[in-house]
């Protein structure tokens, strides 16, 4: 069968982080017993964590939910949630899970789920970003819009955390927002209503990302999407690339993690902390070296004056003391 035979959407797939499982039992409240569409689930989980989310969401709403699992069939009028440390993909009609590199430092991450859903699904796709921090989500959004599929967005006055509905908003200003209390009603209606919308053309920078997130291994230069940037990867230290999804951009190392812009000056900025903490910390190091060596009123050949000892000890500190002066953002007061 044809993609332009194909008249429904048949793909849900929702995302969220921080104060998401409170918006997703909404959502799912509002989806009616069989929904002619499979539901995806990603929400942020810590990798060593075991998730109850499954059967906490199965008590929500009338469709049964269960975790995921590898190379699964997707069937209508069921739910099936990511699991701890593995990203939740779609091929060929299952679910496949992936331990690949993470996304925006998460795994399973919301952007991993949603490129692949534009990839398989195309505009037969539905893509939903809930409540969350920063803006994982906002780019796989983007591309489930470029490949022709239909878009939604917690209204972020709705949501506890507005970050990911924000950024979402700001690359498809055209997604459909409301409270979480409504969506339910909204996406099944976008689910059943039958289109003629042409076949989208699928964007080549999004097979190349959806393949680094089913493939383990990194691949070759070639297989990086996008053009080289001055920029590395927070995580390895790579150089990484700038890729445009419509009004989205993202940028991906050649191992293949993925960044979208706020996570990436986010963990920027956590290893200029690391770095400034590092700075300081040697920094008093040397002086207390200084200052034992004063204290023993050493002289041997090489070796400074008890004077200059105590008087490179105050150097060594003022130092430190003007860089916590100048980057207070990184180093809360002492």
């Amino acid at each position: 069968m044809t993609d332009d035979a194909l008249t429904h959407r048949n793909l849900v797939v929702l995302g969220a982080s921080a104060g998401g499982v409170e918006a997703l039992c909404e959502v799912l409240a509002g989806l009616p017993a069989g929904l002619p569409a499979s539901v995806l689930v990603v929400t942020h989980m810590p990798a060593t964590a075991h998730s109850a989310l499954a059967a906490v969401l199965d008590r929500c709403g009338p469709l049964p939910v269960s975790p995921a699992e590898h190379e699964a069939p997707l069937l209508p009028g069921r739910v099936h949630v990511a699991v701890p440390d593995h990203h939740l993909l779609v091929r060929d009609g299952h679910m496949l899970l992936s331990r690949a590199p993470h996304q925006n430092r998460a795994r399973p991450a919301v952007d991993a789920l949603f490129r692949s859903a534009a990839r398989s699904r195309g505009r037969r796709a539905v893509g939903v970003v809930l409540s969350g921090a920063l803006d994982d989500g906002a780019a796989g959004l983007a591309a489930i819009d470029a490949a022709g599929g239909a878009c939604a967005v917690q209204e972020p006055g709705d949501a506890l955390h507005p970050g990911m509905p924000e950024a979402a908003l700001t690359v498809v200003p055209g997604a459909l927002v409301a409270p979480a209390r409504r969506l339910g009603e909204q996406i099944s209606a976008m689910v059943n209503k039958p289109f003629t919308v042409a076949a989208s053309p699928l964007d080549a920078d999004i097979v190349k990302e959806t393949d680094m997130a089913e493939n383990d291994a990194p691949g070759t230069p070639s297989d990086q999407p996008g053009r080289p940037v001055a920029i590395s990867c927070p995580d390895c230290s790579g150089g990484m690339n700038l890729v445009n999804v419509g009004a989205a951009i993202t940028y991906t190392c050649h191992v293949g993690h993925i960044w979208s812009p706020q996570t990436l000056i986010a963990a920027q900025q956590h290893k200029i902390e690391q770095a400034l903490w590092t700075a300081v910390s040697m920094l008093e190091e040397q002086a207390g070296i200084h200052e034992e060596l004063a204290g023993r009123a050493i002289r041997a050949s090489g070796l400074l004056t008890r004077g200059h000892q105590r008087a490179a000890a105050a150097e060594i500190r003022k130092a430190a003391s003007v860089i916590r002066k100048h980057f207070p953002e990184f180093l809360p007061a002492a």
